[in-house]
């Protein structure tokens, strides 16, 4: 099977967003933050020919989880990553707070009192986020919202929902 092309890439990314938060999912809630790079299936199955068991051989992306990331700020730990040109994108998987827009406004404008102000808020509502940019330029975000009774909350799929990370993302690769 040929590699696939930067569209089929891009049409396939969300489906691995999906795939991510699914897999992060079975490991429960209050996890840290978590990295995957993206390779293109038919390339990794070219190169290690004895994971063919293990993967869809028909996925457009397959994804590889990586090391923890560093325990310093997010922010700091992504404007240090790179990835070499065999990763045609990457993903991150994170826990948020979020909280509806009326609550927003009021929070302090310093980061680390907003963030204090957020996780204390009695509107607050927690989330996992999934946000995987393509180096050809592609993006896509899922979130679940935590549900306090089976855990499962409904799935929220759209690229407005974290553009800055979806920025940061995109700047591993420049």
């Amino acid at each position: 099977m040929p590699t696939a092309s930067a569209d089929e890439r891009a049409a396939g990314l969300p489906a691995v967003v999906r795939e991510i938060e699914e897999f992060a999912g079975t490991a429960g809630w209050d996890r840290p933050p978590q990295m995957f790079a993206l390779v293109p299936t038919q390339e990794l199955l070219t190169a290690e020919p004895d994971l063919a068991e293990q993967i869809d051989p028909e996925a457009v992306l397959t994804p590889i989880a990586q090391d923890e990331l560093p325990a310093e700020d997010l922010a700091e730990a992504l404007a240090q990553i790179s990835w070499p040109e065999q990763v045609a994108g990457c993903a991150l998987v994170q826990e948020i707070v979020v909280l509806p827009p009326e609550a927003e406004a009021g929070l302090p404008e310093d980061g680390e009192a907003a963030r204090a102000a957020a996780a204390e808020h009695p509107d607050r509502q927690e989330a996992r986020l999934v946000a995987g940019v393509l180096r050809e330029g592609g993006e896509a975000c899922v979130m679940r919202l935590r549900d306090t009774g089976d855990d499962n909350g409904d799935l929220l799929q759209d690229t407005s929902l974290a553009p800055n990370l979806l920025r940061a993302l995109h700047a591993t690769f420049t």
